[in-house]
């Protein structure tokens, strides 16, 4: 007991010597729930350094981050189109604590690698990497609406980024990456560009079949010769607009599925008898006994576990040690008393609950035809969509007032504004899209960029051709909607 005591307390001490640095990623969310600080993150095992940036671009570890080579036991699940969230704090063992220093400015990303196994070592560095879209509250870099950098957007949303996981990707094992970059040093000779990444596991349940081709190696997308690593945040005016680094964001392409895919997860899974869970650690329930010899053999393996809980604690704490650190003195307790039948709260799961703070889903990318303001619109992605009672079974092609919005923030680039003279069709779409029937006559959409230049597409529904196919964006089908996604290249 003295021992585990003095051994919580020298954890305690090394916690504290982490709140002078900087920001490291702690808790990850899936669909709003927070799976637990640590659980399923990858993330620097030196505690009063957790929260240092990586110290070069050509490091492994701007895979993952420090140590973010060392897979950890457990891997969350989520499915194709759930919104994943990552929290990051200056004090990672403190949830109220703040995300990042406000002097610490700069852009944001979020990647995505598919791996044979989340759990193995050594799988993040290398080729594989794709960049997908950030919520639509967050602009990938400076929002120059807001005139704030991505940081100050994650400071404002308490250290909350969240994105989108698209819906056409192949289910399977998935290391997922946020990336923050501070520039209050880029000015500098030589620039020191600050990283701040790690990864969470994740096994994806799919029946999307979309292997994204446009991957990157981590390191190697970005070296000290591209102007984004020296960019002058203290320059009056900036040098806007921000030379963005990295790959075009994927966007899902289609909505075609192959229902016979479809994988099921079989590592990283909440073993079973697992009653208490601190980070990627288990407390597992003891056996049954009812004599004096295996109540304290229970004691022992209780004791055991618990010195395993405080050894595996990393920069978010070890809170639940402490419980499992009751648990068994409860039962040591109870042996010295001739109490001989246990394990105390037997079976009782003892994980307190933890807080899941109202995390909003990114909002849609839409361009309404009626004429309302869409909330965002990602820089190469717009939608347009119309209600299915905008169409008539008739001939006329008297175009509708086109509506046109500008973007209050970009997911995947610049602010941008977009105009759609969406037209009625021929023919009212089908009820059941699946069926192939659905018609759309002729719309354009004019994409106006901000780095200079206008594109138009128009665009039409192929009768031929399968649903989902056809159209120069992805399709989404609903009893009341058709949305099309136009990409533009800028």
């Amino acid at each position: 007991m003295k021992l585990l005591g003095m051994k919580s307390a020298v954890f305690a001490v090394a916690v504290a010597q982490a709140v002078d640095a900087h920001t490291v990623f702690t808790n990850f969310y899936v669909d709003g729930a927070n799976q637990g600080p640590g659980t399923c993150v990858r993330m620097n095992k030196s505690v009063p350094n957790a929260t240092f940036f990586v110290p070069s671009v050509t490091s492994d570890d701007m895979a993952c981050g420090i140590d973010g080579s060392i897979g950890v036991d457990r891997v969350c699940p989520a499915n194709a189109g759930s919104t994943l969230t990552f929290e990051f704090h200056d004090k990672p063992d403190i949830i109220t604590s703040g995300a990042i220093d406000p002097s610490h400015k700069g852009p944001c990303a979020v990647y995505m690698k598919k791996v044979d196994s989340a759990v193995a070592n050594d799988t993040a560095k290398g080729d594989g990497w794709f960049k997908i879209c950030m919520e639509a509250d967050n602009a990938a870099d400076y929002n120059t609406a807001t005139s704030t950098w991505c940081t100050e957007d994650l400071i404002a949303n308490n250290g909350l980024l969240s994105v989108k996981i698209p819906s056409d990707l192949q289910g399977g094992y998935y290391l997922v990456r946020p990336e923050l970059l501070a520039l209050h040093q880029a000015d500098k000779t030589p620039p020191i560009p600050q990283f701040y990444t790690g990864c969470a596991q994740v096994f994806l349940t799919s029946t999307g079949t979309a292997k994204p081709g446009n991957t990157v190696s981590i390191p190697g997308y970005v070296d000290m010769n591209n102007p984004a690593m020296s960019f002058n945040i203290w320059k009056t005016p900036m040098a806007l607009p921000y030379p963005m680094f990295g790959p075009p964001a994927y966007v899902s392409s289609s909505s075609k599925r192959d229902l016979e895919v479809r994988a099921t997860q079989t590592e990283g899974l909440k073993p079973a008898g697992c009653v208490l869970v601190m980070g990627n650690w288990c407390g597992m329930e003891l056996a049954s006994y009812s004599t004096s010899d295996g109540c304290w053999n229970s004691s022992k393996i209780c004791w055991n576990q618990c010195t395993d809980c405080y050894s595996s604690a990393g920069a978010t704490g070890d809170a639940n040690c402490k419980i499992w650190e009751a648990k068994c003195t409860a039962m040591d307790n109870a042996c010295n008393a001739g109490n001989f039948n246990g394990p105390p709260n037997a079976g009782q799961d003892l994980t307190p609950p933890v807080a899941s703070p109202n995390v909003p889903p990114p909002a849609a990318e839409t361009l309404s035809t009626s004429g309302a303001k869409a909330t965002a619109v990602s820089a190469a992605a717009y939608s347009t969509t119309t209600p299915a009672a905008a169409y008539v079974a008739s001939t006329s092609t008297a175009a509708a007032a086109p509506a046109s919005t500008s973007a209050v923030s970009s997911s995947c680039g610049s602010e941008d504004t977009s105009t759609a003279d969406p037209r009625p069709s021929t023919a009212a779409p089908d009820v059941n899209p699946s069926s192939g029937n659905a018609r759309l006559a002729t719309s354009n959409v004019e994409h106006t960029c901000t780095r200079g230049g206008t594109r138009t597409k128009s665009f039409h529904r192929d009768l031929d051709a399968p649903v989902g196919e056809g159209w120069p964006g992805k399709v989404s089908w609903s009893s009341e909607f058709i949305s099309v996604v136009v990409l533009f290249e800028c």
